[in-house]
């Protein structure tokens, strides 16, 4: 008789509804220009962020190695965000309508493991490294940016530096500061799952839908129902069920393949939306 415990849904099984709602996400992402595909593959994706979150912190927290790991995180950071700086610049080409690709959850999860580890220091009283892990990440960008403005001959390496070696939580939009926010609340609160779920869900509900609803509403234009038609971020908050099915077994399952899908993926899809922008255009 199947236990309690393997009931549910393991960290793999989390990955793989993660991955297709991501995948549902970007094609919506790379293929909006053609009106063809419908704005519910982004809905669905609104999940898929959250999940991976959650399953950087399960996996973090069980890791044997969480040098390697970490390692394996930032190697995809370098590529992709070094990738991303060559389209910024003008050194690599994009495609014709000036659209490039600015994912970069890896970017989050390196700068979010550095963070897990000081919040780890910090439990274990060693103040000095827990607070260089925790403040250091989260100003960084604060600090290059002051930096900038006093010296601005350092706008460019520092730039640099934000988009490879010391990466900056608000370089992409994968990478913003409430991506960040909600990984160190979902760390935080690991150990008490119905806690954990709903503080991340009340926390993407009052970041993504009452304070945009605040500001939005101050336009003219705005009405109440473009909070489910276009300001839907929010959805996230429906990955707090599946964060609730959660069995806290890892699954099998390849464990390289996560790794190699995401980066992969996302500049196939960038190849084939080229290929039919030029489709299109040239008909």
């Amino acid at each position: 008789m199947e236990s309690i415990r393997t009931r549910g849904l393991s960290s793999t099984g989390l990955k793989w509804i993660a991955l297709i709602l991501m995948v549902l996400d970007h094609i919506h992402y790379f293929f909006a220009y053609t009106g063809r595909v419908p704005e519910w593959f982004s809905m669905a994706g609104r999940l898929a962020a959250p999940l991976f979150l959650f399953c950087l912190v399960e996996g973090f927290s069980h890791t044997h190695d969480r040098r390697r790991y970490f390692m394996k995180v930032y190697a995809i950071h370098l590529l992709m965000s070094g990738l991303l700086l060559l389209m910024l610049c003008g050194l690599l080409p994009i495609r014709p309508d000036g659209f490039y690709p600015m994912n970069g959850m890896m970017t989050s999860f390196a700068i979010l493991m550095v963070v897990f580890q000081g919040i780890d220091w910090l439990g274990e009283k060693r103040w000095g490294p827990g607070l260089a892990a925790v403040v250091l990440p989260l100003s960084w960008p604060v600090l290059a940016s002051m930096l900038m403005g006093m010296v601005p001959a350092l706008q460019m390496p520092l730039s640099v530096l934000g988009y490879t070696l010391l990466p900056m939580w608000n370089s992409n939009p994968d990478a913003s500061i409430g991506t960040i926010l909600t990984g160190i609340l979902l760390y935080g609160f690991r150990k008490k799952r119905r806690v954990q779920a709903s503080v991340f869900a009340a926390f993407t509900v009052l970041y993504n839908f009452l304070y945009p609803l605040l500001v939005f509403s101050r336009s003219p234009e705005f009405h109440w129902t473009m909070m489910f038609t276009e300001a839907y971020e929010w959805y996230g908050a429906l990955a707090a069920i599946l964060m609730l099915c959660y069995n806290g077994e890892r699954g099998q399952g390849p464990k390289r393949f996560f790794y190699v899908f995401y980066p992969a993926h996302i500049y196939i899809l960038y190849a084939l939306s080229w290929a039919a922008y030029s489709l299109l255009a040239g008909g």
